[in-house]
Parts: structure tokens; C-alpha cells; sequence
């Protein structure tokens, strides 16, 4: 009829857990029970990450007289008592409660109302004794204790019967008699006669005048399951008479038959009633299922009691919860905090029951050498790792497609990021772009206007066109570069970055060679002659800007660039960037185009002390000077840099790049075209020459 106490010790474990405390005290008593007790919940605890901050034995006292006798070790429970552990299990019989109380009083009131604000959690192995504490002891310590009770309900007609209980029922019944002494502190005297003597009983005592804590009229956790026990074995050995009736039959004629049915009961042996046991199902008189199939298979329940003491010194129960281990998953233990009571005396509500402050989030639990694994320090997270809640052993890495804030408590998304049309840098870099395709559109407009100027015709008219539109589509391609990374964008923007200036440097190259080739044909006798004009500009642009378009569409063809995300190189972004496929490819196009440029530049550098008058190789070896140097600072930059940063170091050195050869080669020419024309004709070239 009692339920498991296995099922009370996963309901305490359940009952701290809820309220987050794991450092708790433990008092158990000094008997086989306790040792038993402690044996199966310290294991439970353990696993559930609970510690327990000490364990002692409460001496085993039957009689309160013999308290005296475990002074000693009374003395060192209370000076147990006096940490700040606030929250402490009980485990005990019938005087425990009395015991715990006396060890209580021993430095004092004072010391009392110092030391013991505490939450007590009471098994329910104590319930007889919260109904026996002796008179006119104070009970305002065990203020908002928390007791695990044997379930019960009210049975009717139960108090109604308690008052018609009387010691005269039966003289020979001692039991009620000793009761009826303690409980009304009184005495019998030999006789029954009564008497006017001061303290003797009459009898005419009424249960229901004793003070509460000492006695309730409402049926106990303890008494219910009495109370069942007894119909059980009334049901069990009706059933057993029952399946003898046959056999009573023909022993025993019909007037005999209850004294043959008296006879077999004398001489029953307990284990002949166990099968009749088994067997016994009914509902009692409050409606409720009794079986013990059931009840083994189950283990049945226990109230969760929280006890408030009254001024007066009385106590009052109040159900704030239950452990059914039949209840569906998640059900099993229920608790209405609201209607808890707590100690006056403590600070914080619900107390804390740690060995130390707990760790915020952003920080893990790292445990102290030679201390129980409830006892830990708080160290930050790692670079790069959070934690989110509160006394986490370990921090851990966000998705990546978030980032650690600065706390490191929570996971922050992270934005996109790319070089965009709206971004400042964005913004100046595409009006910049524009801005120098269209002074680059002008020159062109100006150099096709004076076509048949000697300073035009003087520099080949056709080669400077080609030069100035692979100058305009160089300014014009950086706009491949700007906006969210596309299939197409990706595909194409290397590839014509690398034409683009492959053209224009080649050009730039055939006009350095021209110049070369114009002077050595000046010379008596030179057959360079035949090699200034149209067929030497087209032998060196084609086929370097063939060999740059091979280089392209092998890339192309084998390990093309295409959209892709990097969500590792920069904390708070989420980089959208063209991955160019084959690393190797794009450094080929780059490498090339400085090919291109070293040559240009080394045979500017050449002739860049001919006369002014057939030379712009001065202008050219400047030029190409600048152009290298942006290029080869690059490659460093380039390799430094991260996300929309990257790509506009890409941008720049286009932008700038191109801007140094249509500055340092057109902008002399311009000069003069538009402001001097006085020196735009034939005899002042030649008076130059001369």
C-alpha cells in the first residue's frame, strides 16, 4: 500500500532541478532506512548534476529521553547547520523531526533566527512525526519546508469518526489508553472509577480540542494507506473463505460452518493469504482504484506538502504538488510555485542552492582541482565562441552564417557584403570610371576632329584610335566589378579586364617599337623603312592580343570563375565575391599584361632620348613607369585585402592605371591640339627637327 520510495527519490531530484539547486545538504538517520536512503538517491543526484555539500547521520533516538545521551554529536550537526547551505534534505522516522528540533535549540534563540533560514526537504518517511511534535515547542523554523507525502484523500465520515472515538470502548485495549495519556497529558488511575483528581482522565476528552500540530482530524498520508491495507486484507480473506466454501460444505453441517471458517483463520499462515492478495481490486470508499497489480507496476504516488506555521504556533498543509510515475512523460512531477510559502528570513526567492555564483552566458564552466563538479570557476569564451545561457560547460561556435557578439552571449547574423552601386566606395569608383570613359571618348572625339593635323598623322592615326577605345573599354570594364557577383559578371570581368589591357598595352608597345623603327629608317640607307606603318602595328597588337585570348579561353573552357560566398575571411560579413576557379589562370592574365608593360617600358626607356619631333616615348617610358608600379602594388595589396576591399583594389589600379597612360601620352597632344594650335602644323614640326 506504500508507494516506492525509489519514485519519492527521482520526485526530490525532480523538485531541484526545478528550482535550479545543486548544492543541498543531506541528514539521514543513523539506522539501516537511512543508509539504505542515501545509498540509492546520492547515485541519482550524481547523475543529475546535483552535489551534495555534506551528508550526516542523525543519531537514531526511540525515546526522547535518550537525547541526552548524543549530545556530542548533536553538537556537530548544529555546527553543520550553521553554513549557508539553504536548502537541506531530511530522511528520518518517527522522532527525527523531534531530534533535528532539539539540535536546533542548542546555541540559542538568537543563534536560531541567524543561522537557520533555510529550505527543508522532507521525505515522507517523517509524516507521522510533523503530527507528534511536543507541546509548546516553536515550529516558526520549519516555515515553507517542502514534504513529500504518501498520496491521500479525504474519507467520508473519517472526522465524524474520530470524535466518537473513547477510551471506554474497550478497558483492555492499552493502546488507545497510552494515547489518550499522552495526547490530553493526562493519566488513568487503576480503577475506572472516576474521580475529581487534577489530571486524571475522564474520557469525555474530545480529539478534535487537541492542538494541531499534535493531532489531525484530516486522514494522513500514512493513515490512507492503513486505511487501504486493511480493506485489502478484509477483500483477500473474504475471497479466500469464499473459494472454501465447498470445502466448508461438506466438513461442516450449515450451523457449524462459521465456526469451521473461524477454525481455518486461527490456524492461517501469512503466505497462504498472498494469492489472495495479488488478486484484489476494488475501489474504496472514495471512489479510487485499488490494485495491487496496479500499484506494483506503477508505484503509485506522493503529494508534494508545503507546511506554513501560524503565529500561534500551529501549522497548516497545503498540496502544491504531486509525483505520479503512471502520469504520461513530462507529467510526472507537477508543482504550482505561486502557491508556495517561503522561510521569512530568506533574501531571495526561490533561494539558491549553489556552491558558487552561477556563470553568465558568455562564459564556461571550468572546474576547480580537488572540489565536487558542482564547484567551478567562470572563464570566457574563446575567440570566435559563445554561450547562451546560463553555467554552460562548454562554448561553442556559431553557424556561419553568424557571428559572436562582443559579449559573447549570442550569435548576430551576418550581413552581405560586396562592392555595390550604393556603397560610398562603390558610388565614387563607378562616377570615376565613367567620368574618365568620357574624357576618354572626348580625346578620341578630338584626335578623329584633327585627323588631318600634322601632330595626328604624325602619331598614326590608327593606333591611337585602337589605343584610345581599349583605353575606354579598360575605364568601362570596372563596372564588371562593381554590383552583386553574377553568373555572367563572374564569367566575363577577368577575361575582359585581361583583353582590354592586353590591347591597349600592345598598342602602346607597337607605337614605342614605330618610333624605334622611325628613326633607324631615317638613316642613309636603312631598310627599316618598310617596316613603319600598318604592317607593323598589326604583326604586334594581333597576335599579343591572340596569345591573351588563348590564355582566357583555356581558363574559361576548364576552370571558369563563378559566384561564391565566403563566410570565414571577415567575423561580421558574409562576403558575396567572384571565386576566379583557377587561381593559376587569373595570376597567368595578370602576369601577362605585365609582360606586355615590362617591354613596353624597356623599349621606351630606349628611345626615349630621339628627337622630340618624331618622339613620345618620353612620355610613353613615364607612363609605363607608372603603370608597373601600380600593377606590381598590386599583387601584395591584392593578396592583404578582403571582401568588397579586394575588389576595389582591383578597381583602383584599372582605374589608375589606364588614367596614367591616357594622361601621360594624350594629354601633351591635347595641350596642344586645343591650346596651341600655332604649333599643330607642318613647319614647326620640321623647324623642331631641325
Amino acid at each position: 500500500m506504500v508507494p516506492k520510495e525509489s519514485h519519492q527519490n527521482i520526485g526530490i531530484v525532480h523538485l531541484l532541478q526545478y528550482f535550479g539547486w545543486i548544492w543541498v545538504g543531506i541528514f539521514a538517520v543513523d539506522n539501516n532506512s537511512g543508509q539504505h536512503f542515501l545509498q540509492s538517491l546520492e547515485p541519482l543526484l550524481h547523475e543529475n548534476g546535483i552535489c551534495a555539500a555534506y551528508t550526516k547521520r542523525l543519531p537514531y533516538i526511540a525515546r526522547l529521553d535518550k537525547m541526552e545521551e548524543h549530545i556530542e554529536i548533536c553538537y556537530s550537526i548544529y555546527k553543520q547547520l550553521k553554513n549557508d547551505i539553504h536548502v537541506v534534505i531530511i530522511y528520518g522516522e518517527s522522532l527525527t523531526i523531534a531530534a533535528l528540533r532539539f539540535i536546533l535549540t542548542l546555541g540559542g534563540i538568537e543563534n536560531e533566527k541567524l543561522y537557520f533560514k533555510k529550505v527543508w526537504i522532507m521525505t515522507a518517511q517523517l509524516d507521522f512525526m510533523l503530527t507528534g511534535l511536543l507541546r509548546g515547542w516553536d515550529l516558526q523554523i520549519f516555515h515553507g519546508a517542502i514534504a513529500f507525502a504518501i498520496h491521500s484523500e479525504d474519507t467520508p465520515n473519517f472526522g465524524e469518526f474520530l470524535k466518537t472515538i473513547n477510551p471506554h470502548w474497550n478497558k483492555g485495549d492499552r493502546f488507545i489508553q497510552v494515547f489518550w495519556e499522552q495526547a490530553f497529558d493526562c493519566f488513568f488511575p487503576e480503577s475506572w472509577e472516576q474521580t475529581e483528581v487534577m489530571g486524571q482522565c475522564t474520557g469525555k476528552e474530545k480529539l478534535e480540542d487537541i492542538f494541531k500540530p499534535q493531532f489531525e482530524m484530516s486522514m494522513t498520508g500514512h493513515s490512507y494507506s492503513v486505511y487501504n491495507a486493511v480493506h485489502s486484507v478484509a477483500r483477500a480473506l473474504h475471497a479466500m473463505c469464499s473459494s472454501q466454501s465447498n470445502y466448508n460444505r461438506g466438513k461442516c453441517s450449515s450451523h457449524t460452518s462459521k465456526k469451521c471458517n473461524a477454525v481455518k483463520l486461527q490456524n492461517l499462515q501469512a503466505w497462504q493469504l498472498h494469492p489472495f492478495l495479488e488478486s484484489v481490486s476494488f475501489n474504496n470508499s472514495v471512489g479510487e482504484s485499488i490494485s495491487f497489480e496496479q500499484r506494483m507496476a506503477t508505484g503509485d504516488k506522493f503529494d508534494i506538502v508545503n507546511l506554513e506555521t501560524l503565529p500561534n504556533n500551529s501549522f497548516q498543509r497545503r498540496n502544491v504538488g504531486k509525483v505520479d510515475s503512471s502520469a504520461p512523460q513530462g507529467e510526472q512531477f507537477t508543482i504550482d510555485e505561486n502557491m508556495l510559502v517561503w522561510h521569512p528570513g530568506l533574501k531571495q526567492l526561490p533561494p539558491l542552492a549553489l556552491c558558487n555564483e552561477r556563470c553568465r552566458p558568455g562564459y564556461q564552466k571550468k572546474r576547480k582541482e580537488g572540489k565536487p563538479f558542482c564547484c567551478y570557476e567562470c572563464s570566457r569564451c574563446p575567440d570566435g565562441e559563445i554561450s547562451n545561457s546560463t553555467d554552460m560547460d562548454d562554448c561553442f561556435r556559431c553557424p556561419e552564417d553568424h557571428y559572436p557578439s562582443n559579449d559573447r552571449n549570442m550569435c548576430i547574423p551576418k550581413k552581405t557584403s560586396f562592392l555595390s552601386y550604393g556603397d560610398p566606395l562603390g558610388t565614387s569608383l563607378a562616377v570615376i570610371a565613367a567620368s574618365f570613359a568620357f574624357i576618354t571618348a572626348l580625346v578620341l572625339g578630338v584626335f578623329i576632329k584633327h585627323k588631318d593635323t600634322p601632330l595626328v598623322k604624325a602619331n598614326n592615326q590608327n593606333l591611337t584610335y585602337i589605343l584610345l577605345a581599349s583605353l575606354m573599354l579598360c575605364f568601362l570594364s570596372s563596372f564588371l566589378f562593381l554590383g552583386e557577383p553574377r553568373e555572367v559578371t563572374c564569367l566575363l570581368r577577368q577575361s575582359i579586364f585581361g583583353l582590354t589591357f592586353s590591347v591597349a598595352i600592345s598598342c602602346i608597345l607597337a607605337k614605342t617599337t614605330i618610333v624605334s623603327l622611325a628613326f633607324l629608317a631615317t638613316r642613309p640607307g636603312s631598310r627599316m623603312m618598310k617596316w613603319v606603318g600598318n604592317r607593323l602595328v598589326h604583326f604586334i597588337i594581333f597576335p599579343c592580343s591572340l596569345l591573351q585570348a588563348c590564355i582566357c579561353l583555356l581558363w574559361l573552357t576548364y576552370s571558369p570563375p563563378y559566384p561564391d560566398v565566403d563566410m570565414k575571411s571577415i567575423t561580421k560579413e558574409i562576403i558575396i565575391q567572384c571565386n576566379e576557379g583557377s587561381v593559376v589562370m587569373f595570376y597567368c592574365v595578370i602576369g601577362y599584361i605585365g609582360l606586355l608593360a615590362m617591354a613596353s617600358f624597356i623599349v621606351a626607356f630606349q628611345v626615349r632620348k630621339l628627337p622630340d619631333s618624331f618622339n613620345e616615348a618620353k612620355f610613353i617610358t613615364f607612363s609605363m613607369l607608372v603603370f608597373c608600379s601600380v600593377w606590381i602594388c598590386f599583387v601584395p595589396t591584392y593578396l592583404s585585402t578582403k571582401g568588397k576591399d579586394m575588389v576595389a583594389v582591383e578597381i583602383f589600379s584599372i582605374l589608375f592605371s589606364s588614367a596614367a597612360l591616357l594622361g601621360f601620352i594624350f594629354a601633351p597632344k591635347c595641350y596642344i591640339i586645343a591650346l596651341r594650335p600655332d604649333l599643330n602644323n607642318r613647319e614647326q614640326l620640321i623647324k623642331r627637327k631641325n
